[in-house]
């Protein structure tokens, strides 16, 4: 795995090898992922600490890429890239993105010690701090008239004379090419922090539907504060609600809106001023109540001559305002020495009134209502009817036989029952039991709608589309509230879920020759129930062998001594138990079938020839299953018909390569690529080529793009990375990493430690490049230029030399150490057929590697001209 950018600001490398990749805030972020293997990997791109960009790959999942447009700042951190094919281990990169951003600076002003009341800060020690949110750190520079100060300003014992205007300077130093950015603050001697009043009530009680208007206004502070509303925790105001200046209206209040909201000033100077109000909205909540029969004795019964105490439960708003009343068959009910009534604490939530009837004769069986509401409106009244009689008695609970061990099978709908009796009826509660017995309540097991528990008035819970994650233990149990009070009763259910087996390979195809050996393998992945599993073999209709799982077996399997012609076609396992059967599939076919070729990631563009119109194109591609049929003996390429012999037996993975030449520019090209085995031809992969007018080459890949030693000079040029090379003989010389910036990368190099002497020449020889007038592709018949070349020379002087073959001139020269870093070296502009030589000449010293990469030649007019050639110091 290795990655391609684009607008980077810059990429560079850290310790263990991971790039840094930075951005300028509001950009486009575009990473590729270039993977190599066979077959093709599938990539996923992830984050760390979740977010933006875990997904996967796309139609091309073998180059990758991730795309974030107008990133901001939050998207910033380590990306990986994750490429896995079913082989070896998966192949993972990371790259760091680092987003940078400037905000607007604040310029805020403080004292020292204490506010001075009539001259603000006077004669004390004032700072004027200035900040401002970037990446990477900011520099600040002060400014009075043309004065430079430091980060903070401090004036020290403040003086008429210290009144101006001040100018706060922010700036990052144009990295990622961001601007400055600056901040003005006029101190004088009326500079004060701001203070605010409300004009309102404290709380302020509305009625639901009500408009509510919020006051805040200044009352002193110079530069004059800004007002604005907030909630607590960062809650956003109401979606209805208008700010104007400092006041906040909210039309048509609800519930909802009820809470603290705070006006908040500021102008910089000193802290913010800060008041809070509460807006309270009338209204009532559903009421509660419960049933509490003979408290002092342990009978769960109502009886004669016991007590029995009846209470109810309202959630108001404001609690305060909430008023309870009793009724007895419909008529008002006064507390007694019988009938005793007393209410909690209003400043208590929810209010709560009792109602205890003591010594309980035959004459109080009845109706007794609660009735709840608020002193001053605003909500309607809750009445809640509790029936006192001899047919009051507290609930059992019960499962139906039969029902309290379901199976059931998956997208089932299943019905959990638990009867209830009593009256009143209570409502019943299901949650989960987690394994070991702990209670569901807890939240560790959620109901199948994900709530800890839920409730049914009916004894019923139905649960649709069952589901595997959705089997075991489910307990009912009565509510303390709208019922008895007494000790909850509860039942337990225990819910399997059934499902059919689940097994891989569910489709695979499998291409063998004839008397070939070869197994099929059918795995179990999981099952419920997972005993009494049976496994069927058939080919086509025609049953093969049939057995029964072992306890500790997982998988089963069919082999196959030697394949005929009866042999091919599709053979099916299926894995059965009481849910249903899992399917593996095999299709095996023979003979000419060999699995199609994978064209792979190719050279940047064409390959220019010595010829007039004409150019190349190197393919490379990967086999599929090379081995799988018969060994491929050749390739049929669909452009002119021709064959690519294959001598050797082909490896799972291997890159291949061929070079087509003799193409027209700048037609396109429709290539088709077939193997061929010794029973005939196999799939037919397609692509298309194009001529690109540009070369490119990184020396990312052995081939080198088609450059060449020149095996008449003393040494040859090496392909290194920084990775890789071994520095023990010069240490301090040569590159870092590539020109890319990274230590994985390849460059070319020369070496010219021992044995090399003085004046070996190492020479690189380009393919040969068309750069005829007549026949460039430029409009106008424009020149064509070619450019550039990156070199690095570091340590003592060594000369690396660009020249034409076909001129035998020197393009280009440079001598001497050019430090711990990448030259963009040549620009040419020539009109004839042209094959660059890269020369490198080792000198007196050893101390002075070259390295050469990231040639690119373009169709074009040149942005600089080209270099001076410059002459080897003397004496050196």
């Amino acid at each position: 795995v290795w990655f391609l950018w684009v607008l980077a600001c810059n990429v560079e490398e850290e310790k263990y090898s991971e790039r840094v990749y930075t951005i300028r805030e509001g950009e486009t972020l575009e990473l590729q992922c270039l993977v190599t293997g066979h077959p093709r990997p599938q990539i996923r791109w992830t984050k760390t600490a979740g977010g933006a960009s875990d997904r996967q790959g796309d139609q091309a999942p073998h180059n990758d890429t991730l795309k974030i447009q107008t990133i901001n700042r939050h998207q910033g951190g380590r990306y990986y890239c994750k490429a896995e094919n079913g082989l070896g281990s998966p192949a993972i990169k990371s790259i760091r993105v680092d987003v940078y951003y400037l905000d607007d600076p604040v310029i805020t002003v403080h004292q020292s010690v204490g506010e001075s009341k009539e001259q603000f800060y006077f004669e004390r020690t004032v700072f004027l701090r200035c900040v401002a949110n970037s990446n990477p750190p900011v520099h600040y520079t002060w400014k009075r008239g043309r004065e430079g100060e430091t980060k903070i300003l401090k004036l020290k014992n403040l003086r008429p004379q210290d009144y101006s205007d001040y100018t706060c300077v922010a700036s990052v130093r144009s990295v990622c090419a961001i601007d400055d950015k600056s901040a003005h603050f006029s101190l004088s001697n009326r500079t004060a922090p701001p203070s605010i009043k409300l004009l309102l009530d404290d709380p302020l009680v509305v009625n639901p539907g009500e408009t509510v208007s919020l006051v805040c206004v200044a009352s002193g502070g110079d530069p004059p504060p800004t007002l604005m509303w907030i909630r607590p925790e960062g809650e956003e105001l109401p979606k209805r609600s208008v700010v104007n200046r400092g006041t906040l209206t909210i039309p048509a209040v609800t519930v909802d809106d009820g809470g603290v909201y705070s006006c908040v000033a500021s102008n910089n100077v000193g802290n913010s001023a800060k008041k809070s109000t509460t807006v309270l909205v009338r209204g009532m909540n559903p009421g509660r109540f419960w049933i509490t029969p003979d408290p002092y004795h342990n009978d769960d019964n109502i009886q004669i001559g016991r007590e029995v105490k009846i209470s109810c439960q309202v959630e108001a708003t404001p609690p305060e305002e909430l008023a309870f009343g009793w009724l007895k068959n419909g008529r008002p009910l006064r507390s007694s020495e019988r009938m005793v009534i007393t209410h909690t604490d209003t400043d208590v939530t929810p209010g709560t009134t009792n109602l205890d009837i003591i010594d309980l004769k035959f004459t109080d069986f009845g109706t007794y209502t609660c009735v709840a509401s608020l002193r001053n409106g605003g909500s309607p009244e809750i009445s809640i009817d509790v029936n006192i009689s001899s047919t009051t008695v507290p609930p059992e609970l019960t499962v139906p036989r039969g029902r309290s061990h379901l199976v059931a099978q998956e997208g089932d709908t299943v019905d959990l029952q638990c009867l209830v009796s009593g009256k009143p009826k209570p409502i019943i509660l299901w949650s989960r039991v987690e394994e070991g017995g702990g209670a569901a309540a807890t939240g560790h097991t959620p109901m199948p709608d994900g709530s800890a528990q839920m409730e049914s008035y009916d004894g019923v819970l139905r649960i649709s589309n069952v589901t595997r994650d959705m089997g075991g233990t489910y307990r009912c149990q009565t509510s303390q509230y709208n019922g008895f009070n007494v000790k909850p009763r509860e039942a337990l259910i225990q819910l399997v879920v059934q499902f059919p087996p689940t097994v891989e390979p569910v489709y695979t195809e499998i291409r063998q020759a004839l008397g070939r050996a070869f197994s099929l393998t059918c795995r179990l992945l999981r099952a419920h129930p997972a005993r009494l599993l049976r496994y069927e073999w058939k080919l086509g209709s025609r049953l093969l062998t049939v057995g029964q799982f072992g306890e500790q077996k997982d998988d089963t399997n069919y082999h196959v001594r030697a394949l005929n012609r009866e042999g091919y076609g599709e053979y099916t396992c299926d894995i059965t138990n009481e849910a249903g059967a899992g399917r593996c599939t095999f299709l095996v076919t023979g003979e000419a079938d060999a699995y199609a070729p994978e064209f792979y990631y190719d050279t940047y563009g064409a390959l220019w020839q010595n010829r007039p119109r004409v150019y190349g194109f190197k393919l490379q591609w990967t086999q599929m299953e090379p081995n799988a049929v018969d060994r491929i003996v050749a390739y049929r390429l669909g452009i002119r018909q021709q064959e690519i012999t294959m001598d050797r037996t082909i490896q799972k993975g291997e890159l291949l390569t061929y070079n087509l030449t003799e193409l027209v520019k700048p037609e396109s090209y429709l290539v088709r690529l077939t193997p061929i085995t010794h029973y005939g031809e196999g799939d037919t992969t397609e692509r298309i080529i194009t001529y690109s007018g540009e070369f490119q080459c990184g020396f990312e890949d052995e081939a080198l793009c088609l450059f060449s030693q020149d095996k008449t000079e003393e040494f040859d040029w090496t392909r290194h990375s920084a990775a890789t090379r071994d520095t023990k003989y010069t240490p301090n010389t040569g590159p870092s990493s590539d020109h890319a910036g990274s230590k994985q990368g390849f460059y070319m190099y020369i070496e010219t430690s021992r044995p090399r002497l003085e004046g070996d020449k190492a020479r690189l020889l380009s393919p040969t490049f068309n750069m005829n007038t007549k026949t460039s592709s430029l409009p106008g018949g424009v020149a064509p230029t070619y450019c550039n070349v990156c070199v690095h020379i570091f340590g003592d002087c060594n000369r690396c030399v660009i020249s034409s073959i076909v001129t035998d001139t020197s393009i280009w020269s440079l001598s001497g150490n050019q430090g711990n870093r990448w030259r963009k070296s040549v620009s040419a502009d020539s009109s004839v057929f042209h094959q660059m030589v890269l020369e490198g000449v080792r000198w007196v010293r050893h101390r002075g590697d070259i390295a050469i990469d990231d040639i690119a030649i373009e169709e074009g007019e040149c942005k600089d001209p080209p270099p001076r050639v410059s002459e080897p110091p003397e004496n050196t």
